[in-house]
């Protein structure tokens, strides 16, 4: 039950920061004990690297549907192909975004932190 800094971004995801101070169970000097307390959590402006990619991802995916909706619509112009591709590119953005909410999901659950929405 050693002390550290943690950091809340603003998707309300955390990272631990620097060590701050032993705990009573732990004497040898260069040790920690494994366990992890909060001394001080700090706010950031910024969201964690996953949640930017998956908010990337999602820009991608909207980027994606508005050239279909476009091409749908020039539909003289026989684009079969694109609107093909462009659906196959959004399948595979979801199946990304789908993993990287689980690798987020996994990560809050392992450290049985679990994410209090205001």
């Amino acid at each position: 039950m050693c002390y550290y800094d943690q950091y809340k971004m603003a998707c309300n995801c955390f990272k631990w920061g620097h060590f701050r101070q032993h705990c009573t169970r732990e004497y040898r000097t260069g040790e920690t004990c494994g366990m992890k307390l909060v001394m001080a959590t700090y706010q950031m402006e910024e969201q964690c690297k996953v949640c930017t990619k998956i908010e990337t991802k999602y820009n991608r995916i909207r980027k994606e549907q508005d050239r279909i909706k476009r091409w749908k619509k020039e539909d003289r112009h026989g684009r079969k192909a694109s609107i093909a591709a462009s659906e196959d590119t959004i399948a595979e953005l979801e199946a990304e975004v789908n993993d990287l909410n689980i690798r987020k999901y996994e990560a809050l659950t392992q450290l049985r932190w679990y994410v209090n929405q205001p």
